[in-house]
């Protein structure tokens, strides 16, 4: 071998004689590094053990204080309810012993009054027998006294008393008489020149025009095509008018005009603005009138309320509930004897007040008074009894005065009067009623049958409503469709025609119609 190759060779050996040396000590190297990560892993797992059961005995002990704190907090309210129940205790038994005490002292006073009363029980049953044996001794002591005189006198005293009472009796007869025609004759002349000086300037001062009102209104139409519309298709229209309104709308050859006929002057007026606004609106049909009747009627109720409020402010008058103004208001639309009851009890109340403050007496109460005084007939259809009556129950109701409630009840001479206004309130409606032209008795009497008439139809079972229609030759009665069946509504119209045969008395013949009507209503969307 050559040098070189030697060379080689042992190079090559020392290279793996070190690489295998290299691995050992690597192999030491790491094997005592793995020793010393163990070693530093188990002391970091023991430190953490440890820190563990350190912060888990911290939480057990702070577990342990809570529970504690709860304990003592449950003691603590527990024992605070127990004061609190413990003092409600006794408070109650105080209060019990304070009630029996009460009671004690209550029941001492009733045996201490009782047996006052025991007392005087016995003191006036001691009276009573002195007053008896008193009262004795006095019969008997008159009764000797009367035969004495009746010896002395020789007459018994039953005849010397009638004699006496004769003989005054004439004598106050005659001075009585002479009194009394001196007294009257002075009266009457005072009395007739006083009266007709107040009464003539009264009614002087006072200027009021009444126009007498018919049964009929005229409503003019802008042409005569307007009244194929009124009338409506197979004549719906003018039978929803007359259904809702309960009058009669006569629809002839007059030009440009529709007349409206009924008897009840409000039903007119409700009638003929709701046909003036059904032409000025063009919608004339069923569902449209009922709606514009009923905005009418309310329209009408607020008029009614408001010339009321006018003409107690023009009276100079104030503090009027608001519903005796609203019933004053309706006298607006009613009428006796063609007499416009409103105005005329505005005229009543400018004359009583005026011959009140000549006799100088309460002017208010006195223009009040007159006012109100036919309130009633307000109601008079809705509630049985005389107007004057139900007026000063309704003035009664409210606030009223008891010399107003007396001025009403007293102006027609069913209760006597309390003082001077309620005279005056009388004479001051005699006054307005009494003038020439201011009533007329036949209308009176008219309107009087017809509302007789709708109040039978009213009366009966199943009726909606009455209506008196064409002058009162016809009553048309609208039945509820849920009370009253076909059958029922025939059998109704019989019925009702033999009643009004037996308690009316009538011209010609009374036509009796029953409507029976079904609705039902949707709505397209």
């Amino acid at each position: 071998m050559t040098p070189i190759s030697t060379s080689i060779i042992a190079y090559i050996l020392c290279t793996i004689i070190g690489a295998v040396v290299g691995v050992g000590l690597f192999e030491v190297v790491r094997r005592n590094m793995a020793a010393a990560k163990r070693v530093e892993l188990e002391e970091q797992a023991k430190h953490i053990v440890q820190n563990a059961q350190r912060e888990a005995d911290s939480v057990l002990k702070e577990a342990r204080l809570e529970a504690k704190d709860l304990v003592f907090q449950a003691k603590a309210e527990w024992e605070k309810e127990q004061k609190a129940k413990l003092a409600e205790l006794s408070a109650m038994e105080k209060r019990m012993l304070q009630r029996d005490e009460v009671l004690d002292r209550k029941l001492a006073a009733l045996e201490k009054r009782e047996s006052e009363l025991q007392k005087r029980d016995q003191e006036l049953t001691k009276r009573e027998t002195g007053l008896a044996a008193k009262e004795s001794a006095c019969a008997k002591a008159e009764r000797d006294h009367r035969e004495a005189l009746e010896r002395v006198a020789g007459m018994t005293a039953e005849e010397a008393k009638k004699q006496l009472i004769a003989e005054m009796e004439s004598q106050a007869r005659l001075d009585a008489a002479g009194i009394a025609k001196r007294t009257i004759e002075e009266a009457r002349e005072v009395a007739e020149r006083e009266a007709r000086e107040i009464i003539t300037n009264s009614i002087q001062r006072v200027v009021r025009d009444y126009v007498s009102e018919s049964t009929i209104s005229v409503v003019a139409i802008p042409n005569d095509a307007m009244k194929g519309r009124i009338i409506g298709r197979e004549g719906r229209n003018i039978r929803a008018i007359e259904a809702a309104t309960g009058i009669d709308l006569i629809i002839d050859e007059t030009p440009e005009a529709v007349i409206i006929s009924g008897f009840d002057p409000l039903r007119r007026e409700i009638a003929k603005v709701s046909l003036e606004r059904l032409m000025q609106d063009g919608r004339i049909h069923p569902t449209r009138i009922e709606e514009i009747v009923e905005k009418v009627k309310t329209d009408i109720d607020k008029l009614m309320y408001e010339e009321a409020e006018k003409i107690i402010f023009e009276l100079g008058l104030s503090d009027f509930h608001p519903e005796l103004i609203k019933v004053l208001g309706r006298l607006k639309y009613r009428t006796s004897y063609g007499q416009n009851n409103l105005y005329h009890a505005r005229e009543a109340a400018y004359i009583c007040g005026m011959m009140a403050s000549e006799l100088g007496l309460d002017v208010k109460l006195a223009r009040r008074g007159a006012l109100l005084h036919d309130i009633g007939k307000a109601v008079s259809h809705e509630e049985e009894g005389p107007h004057a009556m139900l007026g000063a129950e309704l003035a009664k109701k409210y606030g009223e005065s008891p010399k107003i409630v007396n001025a009403i009840a007293a102006h027609h001479e069913q209760v006597e009067p309390i003082c001077p206004e309620s005279v005056l309130v009388a004479a001051a409606e005699a006054l307005s009623a009494a003038r020439p032209g201011a009533r007329r008795e036949a209308l009176e009497s008219y309107v009087k049958r017809l509302e007789k008439l709708e109040s039978l139809a009213a009366g009966q079972k199943g009726v909606q409503k009455a209506y008196a229609i064409q002058a009162g030759r016809e009553i048309r009665v609208i039945v509820r469709q849920e009370d009253v069946t076909d059958a029922e509504s025939f059998q109704l119209s019989r019925d009702l025609a033999k009643k009004i045969e037996q308690e009316l008395t009538y011209p010609g013949q009374i036509k009796v119609t029953v409507i029976r009507e079904s609705r039902y209503v949707e709505y397209a969307r």
